[in-house]
């Protein structure tokens, strides 16, 4: 009985493996649409790149600024805190 249950047991850990595996095999993009999903990124496109390297320099230089200073800087942007 024990030789019985070793097997049922190691059976169903290989089908569950083999599901697992076909699993992620559904799921993993091929080539292809590897290649295209990149092609399509917002940062292959260099205008949109370049904005988005201006947008983090101003947020870069706010929050420097704001850790320079003591005063309540949400203030200066028309806030309501006080």
């Amino acid at each position: 009985m024990s030789g019985l249950r070793t097997i049922l047991s190691s059976t169903a850990m290989v089908v569950v493996l083999g599901v697992g595996f076909g699993t992620w095999l559904m799921v993993v993009p091929t080539e292809d649409r590897r290649k295209n999903l990149i092609k399509n990124l917002p940062e292959s496109n260099p205008v949109r790149m370049e904005e988005t390297r201006k947008r983090s320099a101003l947020v870069m230089q706010a929050l420097k600024d704001a850790a320079e200073t003591n005063d309540n800087i949400v203030r200066g942007f028309g806030g309501t805190a006080k």
